[in-house]
């Protein structure tokens, strides 16, 4: 690991603690303005959601609905409640070719996205040490008043998420900041997530809200509209 990662890590709870997790389990609300945008307003309001910590693996249901869906790379499905399966998908990421930042999403379009990021966002930074990651440390930024050191991630071709170069910003408590890509299945789109509302969950560190913006060609964020905001009301790890 790089210097910064190690910290990042040990800052987070440290990779003892997290190696002793397989699952998330958490209660949390979706929003934004990107959900009207593609067609699926209020679709991840009030949802569970189970995590594999080892594996690209993330159940979400939403009693209210009525529906649970299942995200993996290579197939996603949503069934109903009373276990028929309603749609399905196999090799998902396939079935945005051609899409723009405008193109509205059916539901496990939106199911695949949610998914990933979801597990994405969960994990890191320990999942920047798993096999296939290639890191750069970048020059500081300034943001807020504080100095932020940044990490830029190659993430590898098995792995499903935005896209393949991410960066990391880290602060000095070595806590993530904000968290920038561009997402491969909306046209390219800029992301610039910002972590914050810390909590301690058994030893590791989680952002409990997160809020999405694009950024400018110099990095700066684009303050409105907020595209994605994700408020976990809930969550824990478990070792089973």
């Amino acid at each position: 690991m790089t210097t910064l990662l190690e910290e990042a890590v040990r800052a987070h709870g440290g990779m003892d603690r997290w190696a002793s997790f397989r699952t998330a389990l958490a209660a949390l609300d979706i929003g934004g303005a990107i959900w009207r945008l593609k067609g699926q307003p209020d679709m991840f309001r009030g949802i569970e959601v189970a995590a594999s910590l080892r594996r690209q693996h993330v159940a979400i249901t939403s009693r209210t609905a009525g529906w649970r869906g299942a995200f993996t790379p290579n197939l996603i499905r949503i069934d109903s409640h009373n276990g028929h399966v309603a749609e399905e998908r196999t090799s998902p990421r396939a079935s945005y070719q051609g899409h723009t930042q405008q193109t509205e999403w059916d539901r496990l379009h939106a199911l695949y996205f949610t998914g990933y990021a979801l597990w994405t966002y969960l994990t890191i930074p320990f999942l920047y040490t798993f096999p296939g990651f290639v890191m750069e440390e970048l020059p500081a930024w300034n943001e807020n008043g504080e100095v932020w050191r940044r990490l830029k991630v190659t993430f590898p071709d098995l792995i499903a998420s935005h896209s393949r170069e991410q960066i990391s910003y880290f602060g000095q408590d070595g806590l993530l900041r904000r968290h920038d890509y561009t997402v491969d299945v909306m046209g390219g789109a800029t992301g610039a997530n910002y972590a914050s509302n810390y909590h301690n969950v058994r030893g590791v560190m989680v952002p409990m809200s997160r809020r999405v913006f694009a950024y400018d060609d110099a990095r700066r964020k684009v303050d409105e509209p907020l595209l994605v905001s994700i408020d976990f009301r809930d969550i824990d790890f478990r070792t089973g």
